[in-house]
């Protein structure tokens, strides 16, 4: 794996950790799909470092399990503005 890459994977780890931010928060700072992130997360952040990996699986799920949440409280407040 290219180094770069791998500096990329590890900044993205360290900072859904520091923030349990979500995937595509995290794909917006870093300028990168949803997809890469979601990649760099799942394969290539256990190849790297397997302790941050199992960090960042619970994070994952956790904001898994939450989604339903997030989704609805935009919902309302879309139609709170309209």
């Amino acid at each position: 794996m290219k180094d770069d890459i791998s500096k990329r994977v590890l900044l993205e780890a360290e900072y859904i950790i520091s923030t349990h931010s979500t995937l595509r928060k995290t794909a917006r700072l870093f300028g990168v799909s949803k997809s890469t992130v979601h990649v760099d997360m799942s394969t290539r952040l256990r190849k790297i470092n397997e302790k941050k990996y199992f960090k960042i699986a619970k994070i994952l799920n956790i904001n898994f399990s939450e989604k339903h949440i997030r989704g609805g409280e935009a919902t309302r407040k879309k139609y709170l503005n309209k």
